[in-house]
């Protein structure tokens, strides 16, 4: 089944709620990027979040995230819109670790917890909304709980899950994200914490291969669910050759000249997919006069 993303109420409408399978996206990224299977779990929870959090925008707005905890894996970079789009790398994408205590990939290890989690939002206006938490867990669901308490004031709960198979490729991944709506009554907010008290683990829910629609059900109980919408999520990048062309023509004609003269060609890569761009001589002349 291709991954996809449902958009819920549930409590008579005091509670928004999202759950998503990102499988095939951390997959793609996997491939893409090799990574070891803690970086694969860091990179596609934070893959997970981010797409729920692009399933809030509307139109043609866009978000990136930026996780730095100071750990051995680096920056977590993603970047998602509203199309149910994203993509996402890591800086150092070939870090594994033994299981932690609890048997699980040691997600907070690699990640640190002397950093920030940021959130730039470009919703089409000329300032762009920026937010940074400081990372609490290094889990990641944690710390995108606390981003919406602390940065966006709506208490929320963030659960991600990456399983990853011992030939390094993507198991299951996906996530759920609950939010209470202004005014939402004590005994809803009760009756929630009770149920995220005693639900599984979110990578127990993926494993058990549940759809997004069963996690809500699991995490709100199917009686007090209303989906509203479903759409398809999927491993995007923006990147291109013109784009990359683009810039090498910004970089002015002498630059260019440079390029042909010390090296007769020139490559860029980009980091978001790995996509590798060829820039022969003939093209970079071209370029130049453009430039001009």
């Amino acid at each position: 089944m291709s991954d996809y993303l449902v958009k819920a109420l549930a409590y008579n409408n005091q509670v928004r709620a999202y759950a998503v399978k990102t499988t095939e996206a951390v997959g793609e990224a996997q491939r893409r990027h090799y990574t070891w299977p803690t970086a694969s779990a860091a990179l596609g929870r934070a893959m997970s979040a981010g797409v729920m959090m692009g399933a809030m925008l509307k139109g043609e707005q866009k978000l990136t995230i930026k996780v730095e905890g100071g750990g051995p894996i680096g920056a977590i970079l993603v970047d998602s819109n509203a199309k149910g789009e994203v993509r996402g790398y890591v800086t150092n994408p070939q870090t594994h670790f033994e299981l932690n205590k609890y048997g699980k990939l040691d997600v907070a290890r690699a990640v640190g917890t002397g950093g920030t989690l940021s959130v730039v939002k470009d919703v089409g206006m000329r300032d762009q909304f920026n937010g940074q938490v400081p990372i609490v867990s290094g889990e990641l669901g944690e710390d995108f709980t606390y981003y919406f308490v602390t940065s966006e004031q709506v208490p929320s709960s963030v659960g991600v899950g990456v399983l990853v198979n011992p030939d390094n490729t993507i198991l299951a991944a996906g996530g759920f994200i609950i939010q209470l709506l202004p005014g939402t009554d004590e005994a809803t907010i009760s009756a929630i914490e009770q149920r995220l008290q005693t639900i599984e683990p979110i990578s127990k829910l993926i494993q058990r291969g549940l759809t997004p629609e069963e996690i809500l059900e699991e995490v709100l109980g199917k009686d007090n669910l209303k989906i509203l919408e479903t759409m398809p999520v999927e491993f995007k990048c923006q990147c291109s050759k013109e784009r990359i062309g683009n810039a090498i023509i910004s970089l002015g004609k002498d630059e260019i000249q440079s390029m042909i003269d010390e090296d007769g060609k020139a490559e860029a890569q980009c980091h978001f997919c790995n996509e590798m761009y060829h820039f022969p001589a003939e093209e970079l002349k071209e370029m130049k006069e453009e430039a001009i």
